[in-house]
């Protein structure tokens, strides 16, 4: 498709979120107060999205170095940096309880920004022999792996900051907005980055679209030799700096501070905003909830589908189209040259439709999203098991349904049921623990797949099928759970 039709398409989707943030106002907040607020999390929602490009632009150019990155290099690369990201999460959910959310995403965005900026100078001389091929591995695993650890403090800044600025009856709703911003990160991390590998080509092996023609007078020296692919690093660097600056000045932790008066929002702190916890009252707290460490399984079950499609089918797609087989992949193209743009539609509607079962059809309890998200996964899987070298259509529209679900189950509980189980007090070391969850199955997906996709590519949808009965089995022991407000529900 089209990257300026796409980019236009990703306007109207923000627009159509903006519009129903105004549109959802359960709580009768003011209008001055819903400016307010709309202007404290948009831009966070951005930094958010943004981040992820600086993320998984990992993968992005894992497929354009070729031969100088294995399956196996990626793997041991992204395990590495997920592992990292996934016990950051325990001290940095924590620190951000503490510091606030503001700080958190200051520190998010200029870090993530200097370390891309670093890997794209690796990259150049990499890519210009400076730097010999076979030190990549540990170089940008110690880069990645530092990139990810700043990357650990978006998820709960955004979680923290709004906690404070949305009521439980808001969230689920607000929530399908912050999946739909999480996914346009993916669009942003997928399709920008392929937009800026085509753009950096010597020799286009196709006809190049105009954004592409804009951007390649700016990176393409008339002398160049190569293609310059450290701008997939660069880019991403830029716009998180920008962000960072625009988050110092507008961002603010809490109505309070933007002028307007705090409220009780009806979470799980609830009659506790004046009492001091330490770290370990609020570990204590959320270890003996059982719902918060059946949330925090689940999760983990998550972590390893969400990227166990994301990445997988994007290099199994791109390494098939030069193998002996590669007429029956022609099924793929429109697939693989959409990836970032079905990502964003899948979690769109995967975060809206988890928000809305929840909000309007189950009074905010957000289990019954993740079972019926959960059983679709199972099917679907199990699909892509007898698909995945025969008919590459069905296998391209069941791993973006896949996608679409586990998104939506991301968004609904580690983005959501954490800051009600929570509560504003715990909201960050809540989502700090779940998230935490999510990586370490993201690390374990990592490096299992890196091995096993090496050994057959049938492995790959095996590899998941137990993750997601044990995912769904989670889901249904929460069905009931609600937050547990000290003050009832107002």
């Amino acid at each position: 498709m089209n990257s300026l039709v796409t980019n236009l398409i990703m306007i109207c989707i923000i627009g159509v979120s903006v519009l129903i943030y105004f549109m959802n106002n359960p709580v009768g907040h003011s209008q001055n107060y819903r400016i307010r607020c709309f202007l404290n999390w948009f831009p966070l929602g951005l930094t958010y999205a943004f981040l992820y490009m600086g993320r998984y632009n990992l993968t992005v150019s894992k497929s354009a170095l070729g031969s100088l990155m294995s399956n196996e290099q990626f793997g041991t690369i992204f395990g590495v940096g997920a592992l990292v990201y996934g016990f950051a999460f325990l001290i940095n959910g924590p620190l951000t309880d503490k510091i606030g959310g503001r700080k958190a995403i200051l520190i998010a965005s200029l870090g993530a920004s200097i370390m891309n900026f670093i890997m794209g100078i690796v990259t150049y001389m990499v890519l210009n022999g400076k730097i010999d091929s076979h030190n990549l591995t540990v170089i940008f695993s110690i880069l990645y792996a530092l990139n990810m650890y700043f990357q650990s403090y978006g998820a709960v800044a955004v979680v923290k900051v709004n906690s404070f600025w949305f009521h439980v009856k808001e969230r689920g709703i607000v929530g399908g907005i912050f999946g739909t911003l999480i996914s346009l990160g993916l669009y942003f991390a997928f399709d920008w980055g392929d937009t800026i590998v085509r753009a950096t080509k010597l020799k286009p092996e196709e006809p190049l679209g105009v954004l592409e023609n804009i951007m390649r007078p700016l990176m393409l020296s008339p002398n160049a030799t190569m293609d310059p692919t450290w701008f997939v690093f660069f880019i991403p660097s830029g716009i998180l700096f920008i962000f960072f600056i625009m988050d110092l000045f507008i961002v603010k932790d809490s109505p309070g501070q933007a002028g307007f008066e705090d409220f009780d929002t009806g979470d799980a702190s609830s009659g506790e905003m004046d009492k001091q916890f330490t770290t370990a009252e609020l570990f204590k707290k959320l270890l003996t909830n059982p719902t918060v460490l059946t949330i925090a399984f689940i999760e983990f079950c998550s972590g390893i589908l969400r990227n166990g499609i994301m990445h997988w089918y994007h290099i199994f797609i791109n390494q098939m189209e030069k193998g002996a087989d590669a007429h029956l992949y022609e099924g793929a193209k429109f697939f693989i040259d959409s990836w970032g743009l079905l990502l964003c539609f899948a979690g769109i509607f995967g975060g809206f439709a988890a928000g809305f079962i929840s909000d309007k059809l189950f009074q905010s309890r957000r289990g019954p999203s993740a079972v019926f998200m959960y059983i679709i996964m199972l099917v679907g899987i199990i699909v892509m098991n007898f698909v995945l070298t025969t008919n590459q259509f069905v296998l391209g529209i069941t791993v973006v349904l896949i996608s679409l679900c586990v998104i939506g189950v991301h968004g609904i509980l580690s983005g959501t049921a954490t800051a009600d189980f929570g509560g504003r007090k715990a909201a960050a070391t809540a989502v700090g623990l779940v998230d935490g969850f999510v990586y370490l199955g993201t690390a374990l997906q990592s490096t299992a797949l890196g091995y096993l996709t090496t050994k057959n590519w049938h492995y790959w949808p095996l590899f998941l099928i137990p993750f997601s009965i044990a995912g769904l089995i989670l889901a249904i022991r929460i069905w009931a759970a609600m937050p547990d407000s000290k003050k009832g529900h107002h």
